[in-house]
Protein backbone atom coordinates (compact mmCIF):
# COMPACT_ATOMS: atom_id res chain seq x y z
CA UNK A 1 0.00 0.00 0.00
CA UNK A 2 1.16 3.82 -0.99
CA UNK A 3 1.53 6.07 2.30
CA UNK A 4 -1.62 7.95 0.88
CA UNK A 5 -3.64 4.62 1.12
CA UNK A 6 -2.34 3.96 4.32
CA UNK A 7 -3.53 7.16 5.42
CA UNK A 8 -7.19 6.91 3.75
CA UNK A 9 -7.30 3.27 5.49
CA UNK A 10 -6.59 5.32 9.04
CA UNK A 11 -8.86 7.90 8.58
CA UNK A 12 -11.28 5.22 6.98
CA UNK A 13 -10.80 3.49 10.75
CA UNK A 14 -11.22 7.13 12.55
CA UNK A 15 -14.29 7.60 10.97
CA UNK A 16 -15.98 4.57 12.18
CA UNK A 17 -14.63 5.48 15.56
CA UNK A 18 -12.08 3.08 15.69
CA UNK A 19 -9.74 5.14 17.04
CA UNK A 20 -6.98 2.07 18.46
CA UNK A 21 -6.62 1.10 14.83
CA UNK A 22 -6.55 4.75 13.59
CA UNK A 23 -3.71 5.45 16.13
CA UNK A 24 -1.58 2.81 14.98
CA UNK A 25 -2.19 3.39 11.64
CA UNK A 26 -1.64 6.95 11.56
CA UNK A 27 1.54 5.88 13.91
CA UNK A 28 2.49 3.76 11.06
CA UNK A 29 2.21 6.51 8.57
CA UNK A 30 4.15 9.08 10.18
CA UNK A 31 7.09 6.35 11.28
CA UNK A 32 7.56 6.46 7.27
CA UNK A 33 7.19 10.41 6.57
CA UNK A 34 7.22 12.22 9.95
CA UNK A 35 6.45 15.27 8.38
CA UNK A 36 2.98 13.84 7.45
CA UNK A 37 1.18 17.00 8.51
CA UNK A 38 -2.63 15.05 7.75
CA UNK A 39 -1.11 12.60 9.68
CA UNK A 40 0.43 14.52 12.49
CA UNK A 41 -3.08 16.35 13.08
CA UNK A 42 -5.13 13.43 13.12
CA UNK A 43 -3.23 11.52 15.34
CA UNK A 44 -3.93 14.53 18.13
CA UNK A 45 -7.57 14.24 16.91
CA UNK A 46 -7.90 10.55 17.16
CA UNK A 47 -5.83 10.67 21.26
CA UNK A 48 -8.51 13.03 22.26
CA UNK A 49 -11.53 10.92 20.82
CA UNK A 50 -9.85 8.35 22.39
CA UNK A 51 -9.72 10.39 25.91
CA UNK A 52 -6.21 10.59 26.27
CA UNK A 53 -5.02 14.56 26.41
CA UNK A 54 -1.93 14.65 27.86
CA UNK A 55 -1.09 12.40 24.63
CA UNK A 56 -3.07 14.62 22.15
CA UNK A 57 -1.39 17.74 23.49
CA UNK A 58 1.81 15.86 22.46
CA UNK A 59 0.75 15.48 19.06
CA UNK A 60 -1.14 18.71 18.74
CA UNK A 61 2.36 20.48 19.68
CA UNK A 62 3.85 18.48 17.14
CA UNK A 63 1.29 19.47 14.20
CA UNK A 64 2.22 22.53 15.22
CA UNK A 65 6.12 22.60 15.04
CA UNK A 66 5.28 21.31 11.15
CA UNK A 67 2.73 24.06 10.57
CA UNK A 68 3.16 27.05 13.37
CA UNK A 69 0.43 29.55 11.64
CA UNK A 70 -2.00 26.94 10.91
CA UNK A 71 -4.98 28.00 12.42
CA UNK A 72 -6.46 24.10 12.76
CA UNK A 73 -3.60 23.17 14.77
CA UNK A 74 -4.17 26.10 17.24
CA UNK A 75 -8.18 25.24 17.62
CA UNK A 76 -7.46 21.25 18.28
CA UNK A 77 -4.47 22.86 20.99
CA UNK A 78 -7.11 24.84 22.95
CA UNK A 79 -9.93 21.91 22.84
CA UNK A 80 -7.09 19.50 23.96
CA UNK A 81 -6.29 21.75 26.74
CA UNK A 82 -9.97 22.87 27.40
CA UNK A 83 -10.45 19.10 27.84
CA UNK A 84 -7.79 18.68 30.31
CA UNK A 85 -8.54 21.38 32.19
CA UNK A 86 -6.02 23.72 31.82
CA UNK A 87 -8.41 26.60 30.54
CA UNK A 88 -6.08 29.72 30.38
CA UNK A 89 -3.86 27.49 28.15
CA UNK A 90 -7.17 26.34 26.04
CA UNK A 91 -7.86 30.48 25.77
CA UNK A 92 -4.38 31.22 24.88
CA UNK A 93 -4.38 28.59 21.39
CA UNK A 94 -8.15 30.35 20.91
CA UNK A 95 -7.31 33.77 20.43
CA UNK A 96 -3.73 31.92 18.17
CA UNK A 97 -6.36 30.10 16.45
CA UNK A 98 -8.60 33.67 15.78
CA UNK A 99 -5.50 35.49 14.91
CA UNK A 100 -4.48 32.99 12.30
CA UNK A 101 -8.26 33.24 10.61
CA UNK A 102 -7.74 37.16 10.65
CA UNK A 103 -4.14 36.82 9.41
CA UNK A 104 -6.11 34.21 6.43
CA UNK A 105 -9.04 36.86 5.85
CA UNK A 106 -7.04 39.64 5.07
CA UNK A 107 -4.28 38.04 2.85
CA UNK A 108 -7.17 36.66 0.97
CA UNK A 109 -9.06 40.10 0.91
CA UNK A 110 -5.55 41.74 -0.40
CA UNK A 111 -4.98 39.46 -3.42
CA UNK A 112 -9.16 39.79 -4.34
CA UNK A 113 -8.49 43.53 -3.99
CA UNK A 114 -5.47 43.35 -6.22
CA UNK A 115 -7.24 41.60 -8.99
CA UNK A 116 -10.40 44.18 -8.42
CA UNK A 117 -8.30 46.89 -8.65
CA UNK A 118 -6.71 45.26 -12.03
CA UNK A 119 -9.83 44.79 -13.55
CA UNK A 120 -10.71 48.49 -13.08
CA UNK A 121 -7.89 49.75 -14.48
CA UNK A 122 -8.05 48.17 -18.04
CA UNK A 123 -11.70 49.11 -18.32
CA UNK A 124 -11.07 52.68 -16.84
CA UNK A 125 -12.36 55.18 -19.26
CA UNK A 126 -10.52 58.55 -20.56
CA UNK A 127 -11.78 61.50 -18.77
CA UNK A 128 -11.79 64.49 -20.92
CA UNK A 129 -12.31 67.88 -19.64
CA UNK A 130 -15.95 68.68 -18.10
CA UNK A 131 -18.20 71.34 -20.11
CA UNK A 132 -20.48 73.50 -18.32
CA UNK A 133 -23.83 74.30 -20.10
CA UNK A 134 -24.07 78.20 -21.02
CA UNK A 135 -25.35 79.89 -17.98
CA UNK A 136 -27.20 83.10 -19.91
CA UNK A 137 -28.43 84.57 -16.67
CA UNK A 138 -24.50 85.60 -15.85
CA UNK A 139 -23.39 88.56 -17.14
CA UNK A 140 -20.11 88.76 -19.44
Amino acid sequence: MTLQEQYDDAMFDFSRGEFDSAVLKLKNVLAQEPEHFDAQLALGMALYRKGDFSAAIAEGHKAEKLRPQEQLVHTNLSLFYMKAGDKVTAEKYGLKAKIESWREDAKNSGEKKVEADSELQIAKPKLEPMKFPSQPWKKK
